[in-house]
């Protein structure tokens, strides 16, 4: 189910009162968190928006189109601080299916950048290009708590200053209260 209205949560909430036994009402605000943590589009007036438990977090921001941009450096930069963004809300609230989805979904970015590198159709300039941007997507999935040091030294290299000599990419990523200018 790609989107869920009033009319589909209700007729879904009627078919779980009827499957159980003791035909208890099912809680809204799980429905809607269990199709939202699958990808489901849910439009649910704000109205009537079901009380939903504080350590419940929305998981639809990862499936949105135009998170993932691996378009150039800066780019898949950008894409990966608001993944790992999601992913770090996600574990305060120690909300596994949010930190598994993340991960899922930085691992697939770094399968089609590799792809992309190795397509003999883009330039060499292009493929190094997804070449690094694979291996930034594979050391945050291996140390996310250490990428952006990791980061910022890599980027201080004198092999990265040769290959790229015009990135810049002088975003910030904010950890709680520490703050990295990379």
């Amino acid at each position: 189910m790609k989107r869920a209205g009033t009319r589909e949560l209700r007729a879904i909430e009627a078919e779980l009162r009827r499957r159980s036994n003791n035909h208890q009402k099912s809680c809204l605000s799980y429905i809607v968190s269990v199709l939202r943590a699958a990808g489901t589009r849910v439009e649910y007036p704000v109205h009537e928006e079901p009380a939903v438990e504080a350590s419940t977090l929305d998981h639809h921001e990862l499936h949105e189109k135009g998170l993932l941009q691996l378009r150039d450096l800066d780019s898949a930069l950008t894409s990966l601080q608001k993944i790992d963004a999601l992913y770090r809300q996600y574990r305060e609230v120690s909300d596994r299916v949010g930190t598994g989805l993340a991960r899922e979904l930085v691992a697939k970015s770094e399968k089609r950048a590799k792809s992309m590198a190795s397509n003999v159709r883009l330039g060499q300039e292009k493929r190094s290009e997804k070449r690094e941007i694979a291996k930034w997507f594979k050391v945050w999935l291996e140390v996310p708590d250490l990428f952006y040091d990791w980061l910022e030294m890599r980027q201080k290299s004198r092999e990265f200053q040769r290959i790229f000599p015009l990135f810049n990419g002088r975003s910030r990523h904010h950890a709680g209260k520490r703050s990295f200018s990379i």
